[in-house]
């Protein structure tokens, strides 16, 4: 086994809340560490990766051989700062689906059945990940956000999911744009916060 170790803010069996996979079990590992640092983001306590443990590829196997989840997403932070290869490499020896959300700023590596690619106007995002896409998921803090998903839309590989998701704080207001973005752009989907929603992590 690979003796590489990564910084982890945290680790935990849920439901995912977003997206195309919304509702299934999965693991989820948060790598501490982030080169974007949007402003309304929700766990600002990951971007320093000094404040928080290293664990070596071994004891995170261990972690996920002693789970159920047959779907393991690598979050943060910003998880494309790391070599995410023998991380992936790990997931698939147990069995398990390798699902990455990332805002696109780093070389991908890794082997993914999934890639999440939610892309932030606090730092410019790497066009390699149009054709690596599997679902688009851009977080709409602002009406101007709309239009900044349409402009990425046709960047999209083929075959790729669209979907706006209100930003938690200001869902009120944004959510009935969001709703009729979709009712007049029909290859777009609706993701919400279903996890916060329901008060789970």
């Amino acid at each position: 086994m690979s003796q590489m170790s990564y910084p982890v803010m945290e680790h935990f069996y849920t439901i995912q809340g977003e997206g195309y996979w919304s509702g299934s079990a999965a693991y989820f590992i948060r790598l501490a560490g982030c080169d974007v640092g949007c402003t309304w983001c929700d766990v600002k306590e990951s971007w320093d990766k000094a404040l928080h443990p290293s664990y070596s590829l071994e004891t995170i196997s261990k972690w996920l051989a002693n789970s159920p989840a047959e779907i393991v997403v690598i979050t943060g932070g910003e998880p494309s700062l790391y070599d995410l290869g023998p991380l992936t490499a790990e997931i698939k020896k147990l069995g398990k689906r390798a699902h990455l959300e990332t805002s696109g700023t780093n070389t991908l590596t890794g082997l993914w059945d999934w890639v999440t690619f939610s892309p932030k106007r606090f730092k410019k995002h790497l066009e390699e990940f149009y054709s690596h896409t599997s679902e688009l998921k851009m977080i709409i803090a602002h009406k101007n956000d709309l239009r900044w998903a349409k402009d990425l839309e046709n960047n999209m590989r083929q075959g790729a999911l669209l979907y706006i998701q209100p930003e938690w704080d200001v869902r009120k207001e944004l959510e009935p744009l969001c709703i009729e973005f979709v009712k007049e752009n029909p290859r777009w989907r609706l993701s919400l916060q279903t996890h916060k929603y329901l008060g789970i992590d």
